[in-house]
Parts: C-alpha cells; sequence; structure tokens
C-alpha cells in the first residue's frame, strides 16, 4: 500500500490522502477538498485516482468532490446516512463494508459517529495497519460536535473503536491540531513526559513531513484517552470521585470547546 499525506496549507490545516496500489498505481482519494492540490500530486506520482472516500459530510472535505469526478471519472464512496448531504455519492458504506484498491489494498470501513452522525474511518489490511480517521481521531485529540454531532456518541467511538485498535496502527488523521492539542494535553496533565517531549519535537515542524504518531503513541498523549489519569481528573474540578471514565471524556470535550 502507497499512502501520500497532502499538506493543504489553507486556515483549516486540512490533510488530504491518496492512497495506491504499488501494482497498479491506482489511487483512493480522501476528503479531496482542495483538488487541484490532490490531481497535481496524483499526476506527479503517476497514480490514477479512481475513487474518493469522504469520511463525512462538511464542507471542507467534500467540496473538491465534482471537480475531481470530472477530471477522473472517479466514483465518490461515503456513509449510507450522507446521501442528499453529498452531491453525486456513487456508494453508500457502512460497518463492515469493504473498499478495494487496485489489486493488492483492502480498507475496511469502520462506522464511527460523534463528529457526524454520518462519518467513516479507513482501516488498512496490512502488516501495520493504518487508520484515516477523518475527524473522529487526531494527533493528541478528537473531533468537535458542533456541526450535526453528538458527545455521547463520540465518547462512545473513541473509547470502544478506537481504543481497541492494535497499538502499532499508525494515524492518518484529517487536521493537522497536533501542536495545540499536545498543549491541552499539557493543560490539563503538566506532568505528562510523553506529550512534553512530543510537544518539543513538532512544536516547529513543517507539516509537509508531519510526524505520523501510532496508537500506542497517542495512548500515552491524548488526553481523551486518558481518562483514568488521577492528574487530569484532579484538573477537572466539576467531577466527583464516582466519575466514570465517560463522564472524564465528556467534561475534557466540554473543556476544549472554549479552551
Amino acid at each position: 500500500m502507497l499512502v501520500e499525506q497532502i499538506w493543504t496549507d489553507n486556515p483549516l490545516r486540512n490533510f488530504h490522502y491518496l492512497v495506491a496500489c504499488p501494482e497498479t498505481l491506482e489511487a483512493l482519494a480522501i476528503d479531496p477538498y482542495d483538488h487541484q492540490l490532490v490531481l497535481q500530486r496524483a499526476e506527479a506520482l503517476g497514480w490514477k485516482i479512481t475513487q474518493i472516500v469522504n469520511t463525512h459530510e462538511h464542507f471542507d472535505h467534500i467540496d473538491g468532490n465534482q471537480a475531481m469526478v470530472a477530471a477522473t471519472g472517479a466514483k465518490v464512496l461515503a456513509h449510507a446516512n450522507a446521501r442528499g448531504k453529498i452531491a453525486g455519492m456513487d456508494t453508500d458504506l457502512g460497518a463492515g463494508s469493504v473498499i478495494s484498491i487496485g489489486s493488492s489494498v483492502t480498507l475496511d470501513v469502520l462506522d464511527t459517529p460523534g463528529h457526524t452522525m454520518s462519518h467513516i474511518c479507513l482501516l488498512s489490511r496490512t502488516e501495520v495497519p493504518a487508520l484515516f480517521s477523518g475527524d473522529t481521531l487526531f494527533n493528541a485529540g478528537v473531533g468537535h460536535c458542533h456541526s450535526g454531532g453528538d458527545p455521547d456518541v463520540l465518547a462512545h467511538t473513541v473509547m470502544t473503536q478506537m481504543a481497541e485498535l492494535l497499538d502499532n496502527t499508525l494515524l492518518y488523521p484529517g487536521h493537522d491540531y497536533m501542536v495545540n492539542n499536545l498543549r491541552f494535553t499539557l493543560d490539563r496533565e503538566p506532568h505528562n513526559a510523553a506529550a512534553q517531549q512530543l510537544l518539543q519535537q513538532v512544536e516547529f515542524q513543517d507539516p509537509n513531513h508531519a510526524l505520523i504518531t501510532n496508537l500506542g503513541l497517542e495512548k500515552q498523549i491524548n488526553t481523551f484517552f486518558r481518562t483514568d489519569s488521577a492528574e487530569i481528573r484532579e484538573n477537572l474540578s466539576q467531577l466527583n470521585a464516582s466519575a466514570t471514565p465517560k463522564d472524564v471524556f465528556l467534561a475534557l470535550r466540554q473543556h476544549r470547546n472554549s479552551w
């Protein structure tokens, strides 16, 4: 499997992705908002875009679809519940759907509601798994729930599906928010040595060559995976001693909304 992470250098800090079959050079474009940038990269690599997947229906993930379809003839795939929200959808996806790229690449579709109720993530069937997480899971953070989402549902998605993935799973999120998210982690857990070290490493990194984390590292530095941390709980004054991990997650999400 070939993966190209494409930094858009826009105010929204989008990442787009091309996932290609090394044998046929057929490629899948994930959330190609800046369609011109994605098309240019595919052309430079000699890859042929045959499919487009939208992880969810927000404009900064879908607005490049039609121009890319016009340029390539690619089919548009998205969550079944997004039909009517994403123009020109060809294929409905849901939990258990499988996407094949060329002759050798297979991605499993995970139904991951919370950021919106029509959100999917893609998990590769490779020796080292790769998760294309859209706006469900970021480096050191999770998505907001302001535009059609539900924090209770997001908590369940992250604390079950995301937390259960193998530690060596590589994380490819929809945006580069790593530095600010690490600062939030340290605001809640100031003595998190792993987050301190990583922030020093990435604070001035070039997003064109962004660090790719894995789920094992995320479980050390992403505060939303660390709901059992005594320091985090102490720094959430609204919680009582009997607060559940979900209570902690929801308190963190609420605090992050205004932080």
